[in-house]
């Protein structure tokens, strides 16, 4: 799972977490083609949806420099958002929003991202390994895979995906609201955004069951409202065209028109 933002707080990603290598070979019971990895991004921020993504990778045609997306640099992990958009045989990025979060708790909202991502995909996969310890509940059978997005390619696909959408959601975020620093801290309980709030007041992104946001909200605070377009679209979900063509941004913000591969019949 892949949360991060430079932070004094401490977040999920904050925490030393195991090397790889500390971890037994990863065994996978399913010998197939069509197995989907599954991650999420945004568990810890006080604002914004909770982001997943599913990729299916064509294993004839591996995309090299796949790893945890906290581990690359913004250049490199954009390169691969659009290689991995461009080569992968199917993918595709969902999200639960703020106020699902409010009604359901984080844990199910991710859950609920998660299996819309694996439902959008073009290709039905047969086999599922989900960064965590936890599979999100979907009739597909599957593998929680603890530290998955290192170690397994199409995890760490899905973690890039995921995380370059939701960055750019903050970007177009900070875009309509500055004072808050959203394009610094991505929405993470930082020092800044604590005090943004307490100055500017919390939006109607904010997800009123977290922490100082509930300590408002409860105060009797009224959100300020968000604009429709303050956050970008889920690009659409691709798979199954005949020719891939490969495109390397070095944009702050994705490009919104992938091409994938055809992957093989199932019979």
């Amino acid at each position: 799972m892949t949360d991060s933002a430079d932070s004094h707080v401490t977040t999920p990603s904050a925490r030393k977490r195991k090397p790889a290598d500390d971890f037994p070979p990863l065994v996978i019971p399913y010998q197939g083609q069509l197995l989907a990895g599954i991650d999420e991004v945004g568990r810890g921020p006080l604002v914004g949806p909770v982001v997943a993504a599913a990729v299916i990778l064509d294993p004839n045609d591996p995309i090299e420099g796949i790893t945890d997306s906290k581990k690359l640099s913004e250049k490199k992990r954009l390169a691969l958002y659009e290689q991995i958009r461009a080569r992968a045989w199917a993918w595709a990025i969902a999200e639960a929003t703020s106020d699902e979060i409010d009604e359901l708790n984080i844990y199910q909202a991710t859950h609920l991202a998660m299996r819309r991502a694996i439902d959008a995909l073009g290709v039905r996969p047969e086999y599922l390994l989900v960064d965590g310890n936890r599979l999100p509940g979907h009739d597909i059978p599957g593998m929680a895979v603890v530290k998955g997005d290192l170690r397994h390619a199409a995890i760490g696909a899905a973690s890039i995906l995921a995380k370059v959408h939701r960055d750019a959601q903050m970007a177009a975020l900070d875009s309509h609201f500055p004072a808050y620093g959203f394009a610094r801290h991505k929405g993470y309980p930082t020092r800044e955004h604590q005090a943004a709030i307490e100055e500017h007041g919390i939006l109607t992104l904010h997800r009123k069951s977290f922490g100082p946001v509930k300590r408002l909200f409860m105060s009797g605070h009224v959100p300020q409202a968000v604009p429709p377009d303050a956050l970008i679209a889920l690009p659409a979900p691709q798979a199954a065209t005949p020719e891939p063509s490969v495109t390397l941004s070095e944009a702050s913000e994705p490009s919104q028109q992938p091409t994938a591969k055809k992957p093989p019949a199932v019979v």
